[in-house]
């Protein structure tokens, strides 16, 4: 029975694997503890399953693990995720996995060297409307894809977030906190090991100091050309948190993702425009908890899952030196 702890609950990110585990066919799975640095949050986490509550990560952790949920204050996941490898676990984590390169190098090296897997919970992976642009990418109806363009707004909802999401050190950037998702998704649409990827952002608002809601990445590989555009400025009477979107240009036809309308529209040479049927979707944590019962690896496994964290790491480095360019590339398999 694979033993799972919750290493961080700040983010309510954390329920994605939470109300998986309150599912009748999860009974596989036993919740160890839940670990948080606010007292009150991870109190409350733990009396929902009935399981105690620890202040520190390394307690709960010696009570021996195999899957570490990582959920917490953005700057505080790069040491938990570390110390969650040294203690024999695997890391199932919210995005971001840590906020800064020497962090991410690190947990490569120790993910290594103990032999678990760094696995990110990239929902965007699992929606309805990817499997169906996905599959028809891999049917070659659009050709090769040549420019993937999306567009990853937010509602800011400031008054529901701590002082720490407002902090430059435990935040991270715009780039490092939003362009995870849509690097990984372009990158899954359009495969590459290598690039060079740029980033912006924008000035900081309302005396905000060092939190810019507005950043843009853009990596630019052997074949394929991507801008990732992110920002804190959905209007509030948007009908939606997000109008999330992300357009596929191929040599032979293109594609439209409106993931926040439930929509996608593809045109080709050979076909007018015309919307897919979406096949059912996958819950956030579905695919990831079925493999650990499975005994295999998820899906966003170790390279993928550092891969990503890599690129939206570098378009923030990249912004912060007023959009340099910087070499990206990925080891082989």
């Amino acid at each position: 029975m694979p033993r799972i702890a919750i290493i961080g609950a700040a983010h309510p990110h954390v329920d994605y694997v939470l109300d998986e585990l309150t599912r009748a066919d999860r009974a596989a799975f036993e919740l160890v503890g839940v670990q948080d640095s606010d007292p009150a949050v991870a109190e409350h986490h733990a009396a929902r399953f009935g399981v105690p509550a620890f202040d520190r990560a390394e307690d709960l952790l010696a009570e021996g693990v195999d899957v570490a949920v990582i959920a917490g204050v953005y700057g505080a996941r790069g040491a938990d995720a570390l110390a969650a490898l040294r203690a024999g676990a695997h890391v199932l984590a919210d995005k971001p996995l840590c906020t800064s390169l020497a962090e991410l190098d690190e947990i490569e090296a120790v993910a290594a060297e103990v032999d678990r897997t760094v696995n990110l919970l990239l929902e965007k992976r699992g929606y309805p409307e990817t499997l169906a642009a996905l599959d028809v990418v891999r049917a070659g109806e659009l050709g090769d894809i040549v420019g993937v363009t999306s567009s990853g707004p937010h509602k800011l909802n400031r008054a529901q977030w701590p002082d720490w999401f407002f902090d430059p050190a435990q935040y991270g950037g715009i780039l490092t906190d939003l362009s995870v998702h849509d690097l990984d998704a372009a990158l899954l649409f359009a495969p590459a090991d290598e690039g060079v990827i740029r980033g912006a952002v924008s000035a900081p608002l309302d005396g905000a100091e060092g939190f810019a809601r507005y950043g843009s990445a853009t990596l630019t590989t052997p074949n394929t050309v991507v801008s990732a555009e992110v920002n804190w400025l959905t209007p509030q009477a948007s009908d939606v948190h997000g109008d999330y979107r992300l357009r596929l240009v191929g040599t032979r036809g293109t594609a439209e993702i409106f993931w926040a309308r439930g929509r996608v529209e593809v045109t080709t040479h050979d076909r007018p425009t015309r919307a897919l049927d979406l096949p059912p979707g996958r819950r956030p944590a579905e695919e990831a908890l079925d493999a650990f019962a499975d005994g295999r690896t998820p899906e966003v496994g170790t390279r993928d899952s550092l891969a990503a964290t890599r690129l939206a790491l570098l378009a923030q480095t990249s912004a912060e030196q007023g959009g340099t360019a910087i070499a990206w590339s990925r080891p082989a398999d």
